[in-house]
């Protein structure tokens, strides 16, 4: 395997390609050894789809659709081999989530992404956007290999081969706001605000965009899910921005902390406009870094005016939640985001787990609150399992609270 960088692999996750190769090496070796606990001989499949689907993006702009269901099983079991909510809830284990989207066989079809109408015959696209599972079956030309495809943004793959023809067996049930906005003649972006206004899910609004049912009609596109999941987030918290900046400051430092799935969370709320530092800390073994010596480390930052230094799907889902929790309370901060991941977080299942972590870090509640920047250093040295100098001379934000109490001592 070419050998780069952890530096690097930890910036990239996979798919920025930062490396110049066409492709991970480091996904590539893992998909190779790891095959799925799926064996199928016969090339037809009858289940309910979670709903999952996914539209790739090697080959753009004619690209793949995956069309997946889980053979012989239906109903709420069948949901919960797409359940991130409730995966993070029940703090599903990493090899339970790998198991479960090995058993979804992915009957793939070739689509173009200017022609997304394809997708709404015979209800294939409603499937994948209905609020409840979806009784399917599906004819494929040959039988799928036992092979499973991860990268850092979505969710494992299963197994996958050509599909014959893809038949929607039950009715998609979709709320009224989705059914309504489907024919709205709208901008995507006021689409997807108006949604989320609703209450629909976010994972429902990622695949509405992905699979081309958002935005003026005539300009309708499918976006490939990768594009989407970053996408929605970016949207959303723009939105959620605008609101929060009109609210008063905290008052007091405020951590909360969490983790999942061998990611641990810090987050430290700072008194101060809306800001965020991202600082990832990879020890040595995890996916990205088993060649590395020591923790890599690597950084996003976003400033007041929304501006960011570092396009991060990651960040992207982690600012998403922190700005729900936000306009919730009605209250506006600085933020800092402490990710350290373990040795143990040894596949990535996508980038769910972090909108969920953090979500769920913030419903627990704060772990404690403090008019003093010394007491929030000290915590987060304890809490931190990498060396905590080498991690927290990484925040301006912190060293920039210190600074400022310094200051007001002379004054």
């Amino acid at each position: 395997m070419t050998r780069i960088p952890a530096e690097l692999c930890a910036r990239c996750k996979g798919y920025k390609k930062l490396c110049g190769l066409p492709k991970c090496p480091i996904l590539e070796e893992f998909r190779s050894q790891l095959n799925s606990s799926l064996k199928i001989i016969d090339k037809n499949a009858g289940g309910s789809t979670p709903p999952s689907g996914l539209v790739g993006e090697y080959g753009y702009p004619k690209v793949l659709f995956h069309y997946m269901i889980p053979p012989g099983i239906n109903g709420d079991e069948a949901k919960y081999r797409d359940n991130p909510i409730l995966w993070s809830i029940k703090k599903e284990p990493l090899e339970n989530i790998i198991k479960m989207r090995s058993e979804l066989v992915s009957a793939t079809i070739v689509v173009d992404i200017n022609r997304p109408w394809e997708l709404y015959q015979n209800e294939i696209g409603l499937a994948i956007i209905s609020e409840r599972p979806v009784d399917s079956e599906v004819l494929l030309k040959k039988p799928p290999l036992p092979k499973l495809s991860f990268d850092g943004i979505t969710k494992p793959v299963g197994p996958r081969a050509p599909a014959e023809k893809i038949i929607v067996r039950s009715n998609p049930k979709l709320s009224k706001a989705t059914e309504k906005i489907i024919w709205d003649d709208l901008k995507a972006e006021n689409a997807l605000w108006n949604l989320y206004k609703e209450g629909v899910d976010v994972y429902i609004l990622q695949n509405m965009l992905s699979l081309g049912f958002l935005g003026k009609i005539k300009q309708r596109r499918l976006v490939p899910t990768r594009w989407s999941i970053t996408a929605i987030d970016d949207t959303l918290s723009k939105y959620l921005r605008k609101q929060v900046r009109e609210f008063n400051e905290i008052s007091q430092y405020e951590i909360y902390e969490g983790e999942y799935l061998s990611n641990r969370f810090l987050i430290i709320l700072i008194p101060g406009d809306i800001e965020f530092e991202w600082i990832e800390v990879w020890h040595p073994l995890s996916i990205w870094t088993r060649y590395a010596e020591k923790p890599v480390i690597s950084k996003v930052e976003e400033d007041a005016l929304g501006r960011v230094s570092t396009p991060d799907g990651g960040f992207s889902a982690a600012r998403l939640a922190i700005l729900e929790y936000l306009l919730k309370t009605k209250v506006k901060a600085s933020i800092v985001i402490l990710r350290e991941i373990l040795p143990s977080y040894y596949a990535p299942v996508g980038n769910w787990h972090i909108r969920e972590t953090v979500r769920n870090s913030l419903i627990k509640g704060y772990k404690f609150k403090t008019n003093d920047i010394n007491e929030v250093n000290k915590y987060a040295s304890s809490w931190l399992k990498a060396d905590p100098t080498y991690v927290l001379k990484e925040s301006y934000l912190l060293k920039y609270s210190l600074k400022k109490r310094k200051l007001s001592e002379f004054i």
